[in-house]
């Protein structure tokens, strides 16, 4: 097998699936040769799947960046959804560098925004847009990520958080309900808890568990022998429940919600981008009126908010190619 030289390995580690790429760099762009997607809960490490993928994709490498849900702290990061401890030092040993580069997977899903084309985003919002303005990002997935990406002098920065694990704020009776019934559980509720793939299932609990609405046999039994949030998400989008329905109705209230909080506490009037796994696939749903209307509900910010624009990301390689142009920028590349 023929060697690769000068390649960039990337990674994108998410709860759900891992992603990992082979890139070189054309013309300041990354370009893929070769991409490889893994179930991130069949492995009981990152090094496994590196050594494996590289075994079958021999290259000599000129660096590594891996965009980890997760804070990274001293070239180390405790995965937020995974049983793993990622550290610098023990993926660079198996691919032969001094050292690999650790970013927030967030930050590598804004680094990525710049390589997507108009091909690539729903519009939920329109407004008015400011090119100069700070852009921000909310994913929800398998867990729940935020980041802000300021303009600078030649382009944008990007700033991690883990916003996502701040607290919860109910805005009505029933969301009061909602944590009143997720604080039987848990010393506090964060947005995450309501806002990912479980927290969807946690909405459809606390519905189904304080008698507002019914579980019928035949979705007992999906929820029982598969994906939950996907059997929820899937029945609700075909009608088949009308306790599916209702429980992702308040999922996307409460995005919208935590949106339009996000874009006041970044001041985003460079728009709003809706990153993670889900929001591609209920996206019929943040269509309709109730998203925008959440996201709009801000008392005497709204009109600062009618003008932020708002767009769904449909490229689910967005953070791997993200990682790849952030290990490019750690070369000296341009913004």
């Amino acid at each position: 097998m023929a060697v690769m030289a000068g390649l960039i390995l990337a990674g994108d580690v998410g709860g759900t699936n891992t992603r990992l790429g082979l890139f070189s760099l054309d013309g300041g762009r990354p370009r893929a040769e070769a991409v490889e997607v893994f179930a991130s809960a069949e492995h009981p490490e990152l090094e496994e799947i590196v050594v494996d993928f590289m075994a079958r994709h021999q290259a000599a490498l000129s660096g590594a960046c891996v965009g980890i849900a997760g804070p990274v702290r001293d070239n180390q990061v405790y995965a937020s959804n995974l049983p793993w401890v990622i550290t610098a030092e023990g993926l660079a040993r198996p691919l032969g560098l001094r050292s690999v580069l650790l970013i927030n997977d967030l930050e590598a899903n804004a680094h990525g925004l710049p390589l997507l084309g108009p091909e690539d985003f729903a519009v939920l919002h329109e407004g008015e847009g400011n090119g100069s303005g700070t852009m921000a990002l909310v994913s929800a997935g398998t867990g729940l990520g935020e980041a802000s990406i300021p303009r600078i002098d030649h382009g944008h920065w990007v700033v991690a958080s883990e916003g996502g694990h701040a607290d919860f704020a109910p805005r009505n009776e029933l969301e009061i309900g909602l944590l009143r019934f997720l604080l039987r559980e848990h010393e506090r509720i964060s947005y995450e808890r309501v806002l990912s793939g479980m927290g969807l299932w946690n909405i459809y609990r606390f519905l189904r568990d304080t008698g507002r609405g019914v579980e019928e046999a035949w979705l007992s039994k999906e929820l029982a022998d598969g994906d939950r949030p996907a059997a929820i998400s899937g029945a609700a989008l075909a009608g088949r429940s009308k306790l599916c329905v209702e429980s992702l109705e308040l999922f996307v209230s409460i995005y919208g919600a935590e949106a339009g909080n996000v874009a006041l506490k970044f001041l985003s009037s460079g728009g709003v981008f809706l990153g993670g796994g889900i929001a591609p696939k209920i996206l019929s749903k943040l269509k309709e009126p109730e998203f925008m209307r959440s996201f709009l509900a801000k008392g005497r910010l709204r009109p600062f908010l009618e003008s932020v624009p708002v767009r769904v990301i449909l490229n689910d390689k967005t953070a791997l190619w993200g990682a790849a142009r952030k290990a490019f920028l750690a070369a000296g590349g341009s913004r």
